[in-house]
């Protein structure tokens, strides 16, 4: 095959995943250079003692043939497979077992807020008046978008950004109940700060069904779309570390591993950590004032950046989906003080345990500088990883009577535990504006840098975090890549056995 016609893929997430399929179903050559053993990326999940823990998914959109994503799982061959629905988003518990469920159903959920508070039941209709609105269409189906779907599109317009407009934090003010007003900010992923459109998409998603959680969870859907990769003819070089990538007259010619093999290809895509494939890989060559700004002050602060997983001997099917367990008094948790637990019950997907046991997880806001000193002294880091699991524990406790007695695994992932098995570090900016512009054709960060031709990025550090969006990336990148070799760009999507299952669960 001409050298033009060949491909270097650094990373093996879902975005190089991705990338290596579409380029594949287009005549190119490619390879995938992936640090791990394993594929997926931070779409991961990890064993212990016959318990899964799943680093990754809590929604996925695209679940039914109805939606416009789901083609592109198709192509990827990720679906079908078997979907499971819960029957809530989450439930919001206080103390005293006051609790605030969000019903996947939306008629479910609005008789239920009546119920809480009778005196809201203005605001109450005009929430659940907009989540109906949002089950006319997807803010993911952005994710695939090009700009001649846009007309289709412009009806929508309106109402996502009015609910863009405004934050959980600030529609919650309109609760006359004092509940309400603590527990509804916090309904998707504890972040009061998120818009109410991306809320309301996902509340509208999970009704129809588009939303769900692929059996198994993240690992394996992550290996799903490694398979269709290899059918497709791909490589994938496991424990290969790129270090360099070579360039020849500003042209992107290849790779160097660690221990000094090289690897020359016509085109190479790094789906890295930013940082890394910028300042690291390129030495900083080709990073004009407007990069270097936007990467001066890495965030500190990683969102779910701490994972706290328990395998227990206990039974959690009856459990919610998630909760958000509100504490009496803060308590200080890995050296943030935090009034609140967020967590994830997994007794809906009974192949996450053995029969009869459950896992638990609590996630946890970090800070990469706390872990990272920390982790200069292994016992020291050992040492409070155990200290924060212990006094999880001991908060869950009064919630999971017994638990303590219960637990038959602990396993607690830092961002150091991120940063040593994917190479990513400081968290993603990942605010508003930076949300809204990824979500537009085109939007996000640049995909190519000043200077440097045959050179792409995919992925969250050149777009926003989500699987449609890295996958879509993946997808607008090789279009494009197509365009300028004077390719017709083609998908295909493999043969399928039987159609994807739905379950409420």
């Amino acid at each position: 095959m001409e050298h033009s016609k060949t491909m270097i893929i650094i990373g093996g997430g879902i975005a190089g995943l991705a990338t290596g399929c579409f380029a594949q179903m287009n005549g190119y050559r490619t390879r995938i250079f992936e640090m791990h053993s394993l594929p997926g990326g931070q779409c991961t999940a990890w064993k212990r003692k016959g318990y899964t823990f799943d680093g990754c998914i809590h929604h996925l959109a695209g679940c039914t043939p109805r939606s416009r994503l789901y083609p592109l799982w198709q192509e990827l061959g990720a679906v079908p497979r078997p979907i499971l629905h819960p029957a809530d988003l989450v439930r919001v518990e206080d103390a005293a077992g006051k609790a605030f469920t969000l019903y996947a159903d939306i008629d479910r959920l609005e008789q239920h807020m009546n119920h809480l508070s009778p005196a809201d039941a203005g605001v109450t209709q005009e929430y659940t008046r907009a989540a109906r609105q949002f089950t006319r269409f997807d803010l993911m189906d952005l994710a695939i978008a090009t700009p001649s779907d846009l007309p289709r599109m412009l009806p929508n317009l309106p109402i996502a950004l009015k609910w863009f407009g405004a934050s959980l934090a600030h529609f919650a003010t309109r609760f006359a109940d004092p509940f309400l007003r603590r527990a509804f900010p916090l309904v998707q992923y504890g972040n009061p700060d998120l818009p109410m459109a991306l809320h309301l998409n996902i509340l509208a998603g999970c009704h129809t069904g588009e939303h769900g959680w692929p059996a198994r969870g993240s690992l394996e859907f992550a290996r799903s779309i490694a398979r269709r990769y290899h059918d497709l003819g791909g490589e994938i070089h496991y424990q290969a570390r790129v270090v360099k990538i070579l360039v020849d007259d500003d042209l992107a010619a290849g790779v160097r591993l660690a221990g000094g093999r090289e690897h020359r290809a016509g085109t190479v895509v790094s789906t890295i950590y930013g940082p890394t494939t910028i300042f690291g890989l390129l030495d900083g060559q080709y990073a004009n004032k407007q990069i270097r700004a936007h990467y001066a002050t890495p965030a500190d602060q990683i969102e779910m950046g701490v994972h706290v997983s328990l395998g227990i001997a206990r039974d959690l099917s009856s459990e919610p989906h998630a909760i958000i367990l509100l504490l009496e008094q803060p308590v200080k948790l890995a050296g943030q003080l935090r009034d609140r637990l967020d967590l994830s019950l997994f007794g809906f997907d009974p192949s996450m345990a053995p029969p009869g046991k459950g896992v638990l997880k609590v996630e946890l806001p970090a800070s990469y500088t706390y872990w990272q000193e920390l982790y200069q002294d292994r016992t020291r880091y050992r040492e409070e990883k155990q200290r924060l699991a212990e006094t999880v524990i001991d908060l869950l406790e009064p919630r999971f009577p017994g638990l303590r007695h219960q637990v038959e695994v602990i396993d607690v992932a830092t961002p150091m535990t991120t940063e040593r098995y994917t190479g990513n570090a400081h968290g993603f900016e990942n605010s508003l504006g930076q949300i809204m512009r990824s979500m537009l054709p085109g939007g996000g960060l640049s995909r190519t840098l000043p200077g440097l031709k045959n050179f792409y990025m995919v992925g969250q550090w050149a777009g926003t975090p989500g699987l449609p969006n890295v996958s879509g990336m993946a997808r607008s990148v090789v279009r494009s890549i197509c365009r300028q070799d004077g390719r017709a760009f083609a998908t295909a999507v493999p043969r399928q056995t039987g159609p994807a299952r739905a379950a409420e669960v």
